[in-house]
């Protein structure tokens, strides 16, 4: 029977003209960031035999994505689409994503890039992991399957690790663990004439407030550019002085309280 790994991606918008997210086929693309999981997944069903799914979360043109990771060698796509899941922070995203991999039952192993290029937070694996029951090494690198388990080696603050792990089990997958194959010809034109599968809410069998903005705690209030430039000030006087003027001068900026 083999191996049966997922590996969660996201389409990316990576250029909005003019200030404006407009998701189109030259402003989107599959986050970079999950390339390493994907090939570490090909690679494993390469050397073990199984079933690769990829498993993504987003509007219609997202399934483009899917189609990249199809034509890499990916053997099914699924995307969750649905107009209740629009606007989901990382833990809404993360309700979605365990759905649909209950519904992709049984998996022996979950993989996720360890970041996305838009929003560059790291959740989602994570959480997804936990929302799931799954036990999680974050950046992993190396992958040894043995029976029912996997021998991993992640690298943290300049460590090297060593885990063992029973499967089912999650992976966030390092950008340094693998370097992703090309696309040939022959998987394009076989990724292109299959289907993507597309599920919704009602599929998922989640409620409209457990997903997308109304299922979303967090909320972004406000973005502005960050602000550069230098500044340098001498401060005079005693010790105590100017800690006193170097105190003053930080909760005149903002910085503290």
């Amino acid at each position: 029977m083999g191996i049966h790994i997922i590996v969660c991606i996201k389409s990316v918008v990576l250029d909005a003209p003019g200030g404006k997210i407009v998701r189109t086929p030259d402003t989107t693309a599959l986050n970079p960031f999950d390339l390493p999981a994907l090939e570490t997944a090909l690679a494993l069903s390469d050397e073990l035999g199984g079933m690769v799914t990829a498993l993504s979360m987003g509007p219609e043109i997202s399934g483009l994505s899917l189609y990249s990771a199809l034509s890499m060698g990916v053997d099914r796509g699924v995307l969750l689409c649905d107009k209740a899941l629009a606007g989901a922070d990382t833990l809404a995203t993360s309700n979605a994503l365990c759905a649909g991999l209950k519904l992709l039952e049984p998996y022996d192993l979950v993989l996720f890039g360890t970041r996305t290029a838009d929003s560059d937070t790291g959740q989602v694996g994570p959480q997804t992991a936990v929302g799931a029951g799954l036990p999680l090494v974050a950046q992993a690198r190396d992958i040894l399957v043995k029976g029912k388990s996997l021998e991993v080696s992640a690298e943290c603050d300049g460590f090297r690790q060593r885990f063992e792990v029973e499967t089912p089990c999650a992976l966030t997958v390092a950008p340094e663990a693998a370097k992703a194959r090309n696309a040939s010809l022959g998987g394009i034109e076989e990724a292109f004439s299959g289907e993507i599968e597309v599920w919704s809410l009602e599929k998922l069998g989640l409620t409209p407030d457990q997903v997308g903005d109304a299922g979303s705690p967090t909320k972004i209030k406000d973005m502005t550019p960050a602000a550069k430039g230098k500044q340098c000030a001498f401060l005079t006087g005693s010790i105590e002085e100017q800690a006193d003027k170097l105190l003053e001068k930080l909760v005149n900026a903002g910085l503290i309280q």
